[in-house]
């Protein structure tokens, strides 16, 4: 029997503005010497393919599990004054300026690599056993620049231009993108990473470690597990064309 199904159409590939060129980064986790090289890699691209305009965002998870914390802040305070920077929110910085306001949940914040972000700003490895949370809560933040401490406070959740969607972890399939919760844009993994929908905008996420950039029909995942890994991936979008490396 011969069939009368049609072939379903070619899913057209998302594309940026003309002009427009995207550099995307995700989960640095205080990882600041593997992140200067790859600013050094986008200023030596932007020198040598001269965009229209060279965007650069950096999407979350800047904290904790690796060496430099500080650091990473510092860089990435710098880089901002170029003023062509967007800085998301990871669960990291979700998670720490709660524990600010909660210092009931300074044992979870050690356990998913609190202690490396307290030793970057000169704190002792904490005694869970003697150490009184609050305490050193407190000498955190007295011992943070003020102006890291605006860096976590001035975290946008998510970056849209053209066909692509730029968040942390992913969104909720059925759901619009203007109609996301904080908490689904920061944390989810399985319904999202599962899903074959198409979202409206191609998304483009970390914060499920993999071990190279995985590009799906409808997503891009960029987190390669900088801080137990030694990769950091940037990737590069311009018209139609994605570039991991």
């Amino acid at each position: 029997m011969i069939s009368l199904a049609r072939p379903r159409p070619p899913i057209p590939k998302p594309q940026l503005p003309d002009g427009v060129r995207i550099y995307a980064i995700s989960d640095i986790h205080g990882c600041a010497h593997l992140l200067q090289p790859m600013l050094r890699v986008i200023d030596a691209d932007v020198a040598c393919s001269r965009p229209r305009y060279a965007v650069e965002v950096f999407m979350g998870d800047y904290i904790d599990r690796g060496p430099d914390t500080r650091s990473t802040l510092d860089v990435l305070i710098e880089r901002s004054r170029r003023g062509n920077a967007v800085f998301l929110k990871g669960n990291h910085e979700a998670f720490l300026v709660r524990v600010f306001e909660d210092p009931s949940l300074f044992e979870d914040w050690i356990a998913v690599g609190g202690t490396q972000t307290l030793m970057s700003y000169g704190l002792a490895p904490p005694d869970l056993k003697r150490d009184e949370p609050a305490s050193i809560m407190r000498d955190l933040i007295r011992a943070m620049p003020t102006e890291h401490l605006e860096f976590l406070d001035n975290l946008r959740l998510s970056f849209s231009c053209g066909d692509f969607f730029f968040v942390h972890a992913g969104v909720r399939p059925g759901v619009p993108l203007a109609e996301q919760t904080e908490r689904d844009l920061l944390w989810i993994r399985e319904e999202f990473l599962r899903s074959e929908e198409q979202f409206g905008k191609y998304i483009v996420h970390g914060h499920t470690p993999v071990r190279s950039a995985e590009f799906m029909a409808n997503r891009v995942n960029i987190d390669t597990g900088a801080y137990a890994t030694g990769n950091l991936t940037l990737m590069s979008i311009q018209g139609s064309r994605m570039l991991a490396v």
